[in-house]
């Protein structure tokens, strides 16, 4: 067999599609990857069954209904505090890793330096290599996940192109403010450089602490492309429906490599999804709120069975630390990725392996997510109780 690209050999699948995957094999209460089990809002599944039947069943417009666009742009508008071309500065994606891979490959040339957050979500390493960047690595220094600003400065002055910056960040949960966002603006237009947001969990933010779009900052439109997705905010992850927002230049090159990756997302989804993006502000406030209870509902179990873990200012995700059970002398030299495989089996909850999101090296933290019904909530949490029986 003749040799295959070598780029597929510095990369592996999906610890946290794996994981899934292992859970299923199991049985397992699968809190490792992010999707609730509970589901979409009525009035989207309604629009759905209508779609059904109505239509539309064949291609969309390749970057996206015309409808979907217009109404991804009322909304998105409010966000970043301008008004946002339809026409020219949308692209629709199959979700939000399309999109981030679209701009990446829209921005990249082979050798370009790429900075990212570590830790990072997985997908960023592999848009890396797949648009062919050499990306540099900045430590978010836990556990308030802050960073040093001259670190950034010096990828820039390394020829930097870009910055990737997930807000609020999978998986540490660490919302950027303000002032930080403003930093790292203010170099990207001293070094003529994008920042590339991924802002899924945009809706998903715990007080006192508040989402800012990059975008929004003064004369940053230009310099930052927008990736987002629909899936966390109306629960509907499997429908692949994402986008991307930038100024026309960008966007028009965006369109031509979505064209060719994907060519569009699923027409009877985005016909669909229209009646989600028209919700009144009240469904975002209610879904914040809904998110608050399950974020404390979940920490208070964790902590009356004694597990560590940090406090997510975003996102559904927490980490939590294992360490003490590492210590043992059954996991005598288990990695984390190990220890998750094992939980799966034994105790019957899924994780992601800390090091997956890391460039240091990190094997004392496992991910777990929240995004469950209170009732599966509490049986992860009875069987993650058992594991305070391994110290006895």
């Amino acid at each position: 067999m003749p040799k295959l690209s070598e780029r597929v050999g510095t990369f592996t699948d999906s610890v946290i599609r794996r994981m899934t995957r292992i859970s299923d094999e199991y049985g397992a209460i699968n809190l490792s990857q992010g999707f609730p089990d509970f589901d979409p809002p009525q009035e989207i599944m309604d629009a759905l069954a209508e779609a059904a039947y109505k239509g539309p069943h064949q291609y969309s417009i390749t970057f996206g209904a015309g409808n979907f666009r217009q109404a991804l742009a009322r909304k998105q508008e409010k966000a970043i505090g301008r008004a946002i071309d339809p026409e020219t500065e949308i692209v629709v994606t199959c979700g939000g890793t399309e999109a981030m891979m679209c701009a990446m490959m829209t921005i990249c040339n082979p050798g370009d330096k790429v900075m990212v957050f570590s830790p990072f979500y997985e997908n960023y390493g592999a848009d890396a290599i797949l648009s062919g960047a050499d990306p540099i690595y900045i430590p978010l220094v836990p556990p308030a996940y802050t960073f040093d600003i001259s670190l950034v400065e010096e990828g820039f002055k390394a020829g930097a192109k870009a910055i990737i910056v997930c807000n609020p960040s999978n998986p540490c949960g660490k919302v950027f403010s303000r002032e930080e966002l403003m930093a790292i603006g203010e170099l990207a237009v001293k070094y003529d450089a994008f920042v590339v947001t991924d802002e899924v969990y945009e809706h998903m933010v715990y007080e006192p602490y508040h989402h800012t779009c990059m975008a929004s900052l003064p004369g940053m439109y230009e310099h930052t492309i927008t990736c987002n997705s629909l899936s966390k905010t109306y629960s509907i992850t499997g429908w692949r429906l994402g986008y991307l927002i930038g100024p026309e230049e960008v966007v028009e090159a965006a369109k031509k490599v979505h064209d060719f990756l994907t060519v569009g997302a699923a027409a009877p989804l985005q016909e669909a999804a229209v009646a989600g993006l028209n919700f009144p502000d009240s469904y975002y406030e209610d879904l914040k709120k809904i998110y608050t209870e399950k974020r404390d509902y979940f920490l208070a179990g964790l902590d009356r069975i004694g597990l560590a873990h940090n406090v997510p200012q975003g996102t559904y995700f927490v980490l939590i630390d294992i360490q003490k059970f590492l210590d043992l002398p059954r996991f005598a030299g288990c990695t984390d990725l190990e220890f998750c495989e094992w939980m799966i089996k034994n105790i019957g909850v899924a994780a992601v392996p800390g090091s997956s999101f890391f460039k240091e090296e990190v094997n004392h933290l496992i991910r777990l997510h929240f995004a469950r019904e209170k009732e599966t909530i509490d049986e992860a949490i009875s069987r993650l109780g058992k594991l305070q029986e391994l110290l006895s």
